[in-house]
Order: C-alpha cells, then sequence, then structure tokens
C-alpha cells in the first residue's frame, strides 16, 4: 500500500510540471470589468513585451513537457504495479504458487535498482531546461516587471517528486525483502503436515 501511496504522490508531483499550457496571459484579455478593476489597464507587459513574454511561456512549457510527461509515465507505471501485486495476493497466488513471491522480490529489486537511473535523468533534465537561454530570458523579462516566482531553479513539486521517487526506491527494496520472508514463510508452512 505503501508504494500506491508514493505512486499517487509521484504522479501528481511531476503533473505540476506540465500543469499549465504557458503563455502569459495579462487582465485584460479577461474583458469586462476584470480589465479596470483588478488592475488590468496596467498589466506590466504590452505589446511587443507581451508577445515576447507569450512566446518566451510556450518554449519553456515545450522544453519541459516531454521530462514532465516522462515523469508521470514512471509514475503510472508505478501505480499500476503494486495494483496488480494487490490483485495476484487477493487470488491467494502466493499460496499456490510460492515461487511467485522470488518473481514479484525480483521484480522489487530491478524497479528499486532503475529508479535510480529515472531520477537522475528526471532531475538532470530540468536542471539543462533551467539552465537553458530561454528560462534565463524569460526569467529576466518578469523581473524587469516585478513579477516573482519565475526563477531558474528547482520548484517545489519537482524537489518532492525526486524526494519521493528516493523513498518509492526504499520502499521496493524492503518489499523485496518480504516477499523473501514471505517466501520461507509459506514454504515452510507447506512443509509441515496437515493437521485435522
Amino acid at each position: 500500500m505503501v508504494e500506491v501511496l508514493l505512486a499517487v504522490l509521484i504522479l501528481v508531483c511531476s503533473s505540476v510540471s506540465c500543469g499549465s499550457a504557458g503563455g502569459y496571459t495579462g487582465l485584460p484579455a479577461l474583458g469586462g470589468i476584470y480589465y479596470y478593476q483588478y488592475g488590468g489597464a496596467y498589466s506590466g507587459f504590452g505589446g511587443a513585451e507581451g508577445e515576447r513574454a507569450q512566446q518566451l511561456d510556450q518554449r519553456f512549457y515545450l522544453l519541459k513537457l516531454p521530462i514532465a510527461r516522462a515523469a508521470m509515465v514512471v509514475g503510472g507505471c508505478l501505480l499500476v504495479f503494486p495494483c496488480v501485486l494487490i490483485l495476484v495476493s487477493v487470488l491467494q497466488v502466493p499460496w499456490h504458487f510460492p515461487a511467485w513471491l522470488l518473481i514479484e522480490c525480483t521484480l522489487y529489486i530491478v524497479i528499486a535498482v532503475s529508479t535510480v537511473p529515472a531520477l537522475y535523468y528526471f532531475l538532470h533534465s530540468l536542471l539543462s531546461v533551467y539552465n537553458s537561454s530561454v528560462c534565463k530570458e524569460r526569467e529576466q523579462l518578469y523581473q524587469s516587471k516585478g513579477y516573482q516566482g519565475f526563477w531558474c531553479s528547482l520548484h517545489g513539486a519537482e524537489i518532492a517528486a525526486g524526494l519521493l521517487g528516493c523513498m518509492a526506491a526504499m520502499a521496493y527494496l524492503l518489499s523485496a525483502g518480504l516477499a523473501v520472508r514471505d517466501y520461507r514463510t509459506v514454504h515452510e508452512q507447506k512443509q509441515k503436515p496437515l493437521q485435522l
């Protein structure tokens, strides 16, 4: 169950990176009362600067999109795997076929070990996006108008996805150990004579 929770959290945190399609939209674009009521008459960007902000946002979004999608796919796979194992356990496959627990242990180890390079790729790719000229130009453009929160650094959800990935790897290693213990227990139970 811990693996399911971690996978859901990884999926949510990684989806934050591709949550917005990008593109600067000032309050004047909303029209009507928002234009004057909420300061839309002066949004900070006008004309060419507004178009440049939209272009930079869109390019930045497109740079992050493949990384976010890959992270969401990994999170989805990490979510499906423990759900399948829960179903297998409900069907009592490990009791009828104890070797299944050794297969399960192997799969846990493979997933735990493969999570490490996946985390490296995720964080390295994000850092390369944040070090790109698009991000630097975008950051300078927004800072010139006093906007905050457009820094070229990892944000909280991306850091959380990385930490949750580390926790998932540790949880899978722990589950591998538990699968071996369960194999021994089932094997011992099956060796005992049936008592009536």
